[in-house]
């Protein structure tokens, strides 16, 4: 599927009310029964700038300016490019030979006999996976010398930069080439998507169809062939790092996602298409209800339902039917209540949605992963030729819509970022429209009028906020510096904070990111994904909204944003400098410190002291990682001399039972990671060598055996720390008695975005006030020597979907969901209720999961 399960239940668990494939589950009907643009950049500058650091990684490295003062933009050499790919060596192993697919090595071949012989197929590298397989972009198109790549550029620009003048533009309309994006392989062991792009490129790349050449005229179609060759080669849904792909197009983590991002940033597509499996009838995109509040739903609208309906004829003109295995393909927005909707932007579709696109997820029908992988050869390639089918008619569909409605698509792209521009409000899709649309499909969102996030502020906001703002410009969102004070509701930030205003033609993606998101715990029974995010409120920078009332003295004269210019600080000192590890930015200069020797030391308040002899080191930390680093106080250069303290030597070493995005999310912060679970232990693992251990999953005391359980204890008894996160803390603590307290467990499916209150400990220390939860939950009964460092707000969650009542919020407001202490047998303990790593987005909180990692296992006991 191209949603599917998350990591804490089985890949082929369908949602509620979502019919799968093999199962007989009766479709409820809603409201009726069944029934191009500006060239890409040159293949060189585009891979740059898709294998660049992750924002959590690089968080102050510089973005040059795009004309619109938006993105960088280089204008692309003429189609065809001639450029040649390389060729990777023969992988007998490649997964995708036994179902009879195109394995990862062959692409780069047959894509280059194409470009070799046809001057309408351009090939070019745009990126590379975890594992260093090329990222290939495909272009589709009639040739274009160099003033019409030009011009395209120019029209594409005019289109952001100036909707108004473009929607008046009779020149656009007649010559300007309609960009559509297709991608396939998001997810590596849903093949057949890739397989029917390659025979759309092989079959465009001669065909004398007039209907053909009428679209390469009048359109550029750019294709991701596989968009996660490292799955696709290893049989796996997620990238190499362990990653689901479509989860992360606004965390954006990952080098795959980073690729995608740039493609849907500079191509700026007007439709995009993006196949997956396995959902038996073929899935169909438009959405059940919740809709993503940041995109202008009555255009898109306008488009998707028609072109939904010419992809189900197409489908059922492949003559399919019950004796292929194959039921009649279905369409959410008709044929379900609930279940599959399009509120998060997280998913590749509903990501450049926020672009103006119109977009679609297809599913095609016919299971091979998984369990299935194991059925006999000859009906896996019988499936798969099947799912190919149907994939290439889904895109010829598209294609054939695009070139029919060409003008119109320019025409509603253009609105999309005309009433950015103009801050105007949305527009409510019609109730009643095309026999389909019902009162829960009909909302409209209020923007605020702009967001500041300001500069300096306290120490921990600095990296932070400059990540952030680096993170707005690679998503093509203008970001504008203040050259004066700017005041909001009477509070003055200082001249060079950062202004994003949202009178700009990407509004819906600003705010997508920084806003915090909505509660729609009324509004459905239950949600596909994720209902809520935030990098507003997650990532540790502070972000102030302008909201009506809050006065104009945000409008100060501003200068647009290219770069962003390192934010580190080190402020005079005799003492020596505090550290104060509240952001990952922190936690890797640390790394960095002791790997230099400095003699760094742990305070008991969760602070790092750094002598005065470590004065070059400083400086250096400091404009290589963006962080500030405050002059010691009397007090903490003595309490660096007391036996409470410790003497860093180097990072801890942590024994890990995590899913692969937390294990990811700490060795990206510098953390020293050793595999530890169940079957590490009853095969004898030595936990001698460890500082402490974080557990979130895969660990199982029940499951251990009698010497594997020892070891365990026997770890905590010597001093070994303990972090224990959501269920595990649930089963660890009835398993050893760690701390003696009740854990809560909330509802399995509760997630969101939700207001804390840090009790400045040495783990939690001064947070950002909001943490992400999945299945939250909280402790109870604490004896007097447990210690809380974080506890939900009185009215905890901000967005997102946990319905009242039960273990609902109101149960939890006000409850401990993290605390510390220290077990009978001298073992230091943290066990959290929340997800502080989820998916490696709340980057805000990453840092107290090492705080509490350090305190666990490097403090004296």
């Amino acid at each position: 599927m191209t949603r599917g399960a998350d990591a804490r239940t089985a890949p082929d668990v369908l949602p509620r009310g979502v019919p799968g494939h093999d199962e007989e589950v009766g479709m409820r009907s809603r409201r009726h029964p069944a029934r191009p643009l500006v060239a890409l950049l040159a293949a060189g500058a585009l891979t740059a700038a898709s294998s660049a650091a992750s924002p959590a990684v690089a968080p102050t490295a510089a973005v040059p300016a795009s004309p619109t003062g938006t993105h960088p933009h280089v204008p692309a050499p003429a189609y065809p490019l001639g450029t040649l790919l390389p060729e990777p060596v023969t992988d007998p192993d490649d997964a995708s030979l036994r179902l009879g697919l195109a394995p990862h090595h062959d692409l780069a071949r047959r894509l280059n006999e194409l470009v070799a012989t046809s001057d309408r197929v351009s090939a070019q590298v745009v990126g590379s996976s975890v594992e260093g397989r090329d990222l290939v972009l495909v272009t589709l198109t009639a040739p274009e010398g160099p003033d019409e790549a030009r011009e395209q550029d120019r029209l594409r620009d005019r289109i952001l930069a100036d909707p108004v003048r473009a929607a008046r533009d009779q020149e656009l309309r007649e010559r300007y080439k309609v960009p559509v994006l297709i991608t396939a392989n998001l997810h590596g062991n849903e093949w057949e998507g890739t397989d029917a792009a390659l025979r759309l490129v092989e079959e465009w790349a001669t065909s004398d169809d007039p209907d053909v050449l009428q679209t390469l005229e009048s359109t550029r179609v750019h294709l991701m062939v596989s968009a996660n060759p490292d799955g696709r080669v290893g049989n796996s849904r997620r990238n190499a790092a362990g990653f689901d792909l479509n989860r992360d197009l606004l965390t954006v983590s990952q080098p795959e996602t980073r690729a995608l991002r740039d493609v849907v940033v500079r191509t700026q597509p007007a439709m995009v298409l993006d196949v997956h499996g396995y959902v038996n009838g073929p899935l169909v995109e438009p959405t059940t209800p919740p809709h993503g509040e940041n995109y202008e739903y009555d255009l898109f609208l306008k488009h998707a339902w028609p072109n939904a309906l010419g992809i189900e004829e197409a489908i059922l003109g492949l003559g399919l039917d019950d004796g292929d295995g194959v039921r009649p393909p279905q369409v959410p927005l008709r044929d379900w209540d609930e279940g599959w909707d399009d509120w998060p932007p997280i998913f590749l579709p509903q990501y450049a949605a926020l672009h103006g696109a119109v977009a679609h997820t297809v599913e095609v029908p016919l299971r091979v992963n998984n369990a299935s992988y194991d059925l006999p050869e000859e009906e896996l390639r019988r499936r798969a030729a099947v799912n190919v089918d149907v994939a290439r008619a889904a895109m010829g569909a598209t294609l054939d819509y695009v070139r029919d409605h060409r003008e119109e698509l320019i025409a509603d792209q253009v609105e999309i970022f005309r009433r950015g521009t103009a801050g105007e409000v949305q527009r409510p899709v019609p109730e009643g429209l095309f026999g389909v649309v019902g009162p829960e499909d009909v909302s409209v969102t209020k923007y605020p009028r702009a967001y500041v996030v300001p500069a300096g502020g306290r120490q921990r906001s600095a990296p932070a906020a400059a990540r952030l703002v680096r993170h707005l410009l690679d998503h093509g969102v203008q970001v504008e510096r203040a050259e004066a004070p700017v005041v909001v509701d009477g509070t003055t930030y200082p001249e060079g904070s950062w202004v994003v205003d949202l009178h700009q033609a990407r509004r819906g993606v600003a705010h997508a990111l920084l806003g915090q998101g909505t509660d729609l715990s009324d509004r459905v029974e239950a949600m596909y994904d994720i209902s809520g995010w935030s990098l507003g409120l997650l990532w540790g920078a502070d972000v102030v909204p302008v909201r009506p009332g809050s006065g104009d003295g945000w409008d100060v004269p501003r200068a647009p944003v290219g770069t962003v210019p390192g934010q580190g600080q080190v402020a005079p000192s005799s003492r020596g400098w505090v550290l104060e590890l509240a952001d990952p930015a922190d936690v890797r200069a640390l790394g960095q410190l002791l790997s230099w020797e400095v003699g760094a030391t742990l305070l008991p308040d969760g602070t790092v002291h750094l002598p005065v002899s470590a004065a070059w080191a400083v400086e250096q930390v400091a404009d290589d990682h963006g962080v500030h680093l405050a002059g010691a106080s009397a007090a903490q250069a003595e309490a660096a001399g007391t036996e409470e303290a410790a003497v860093l030597a180097r990072p801890p070493v942590v024994g890990v039972a995590a899913t692969a995005e937390e294990r990811w999310v700490l060795t990206d912060m510098g953390l020293t990671v050793r595999p530890v679970g169940t079957d590490e232990l009853n095969e004898g693992l030595d936990l001698s060598d460890l500082d402490t251990l974080y557990v979130s999953t895969g660990l199982a005391m029940d499951q251990l055996d009698e010497e594997a359980r020892a070891e365990v204890r026997s770890f905590l008894a010597e001093g070994g720390g303990l972090v224990a996160r959501g269920a595990a803390a649930n089963h660890l603590e009835d398993a050893l008695d760690l701390l003696d307290v009740t854990v809560v467990a909330g509802p399995g499916d509760a997630n969101g975005v939700v207001a804390v209150t840090d009790e400045d400990g040495p783990v939690a220390g001064d947070g950002p006030g909001h943490t992400f939860v999945y299945g939250p939950r909280w402790f109870t009964d604490l004896p007097d020597d447990v210690h809380v460092e974080q506890r939900f707000a009185d009215d905890p969650l901000v967005s997102g979907h946990w319905r009242p009542g039960g273990t609902g919020p109101d149960a939890a407001a006000g409850e401990a969901v993290l605390v510390r202490g220290t077990t009978d047998s001298g073992g230091r303990v943290v066990l959290i209720g929340s997800e502080p790593l989820f998916r490696a987005h709340p980057l805000g909180q990453h840092a107290v999961v090492a705080r509490a990692l350090l305190w666990t296992g490097l403090l004296p006991p």
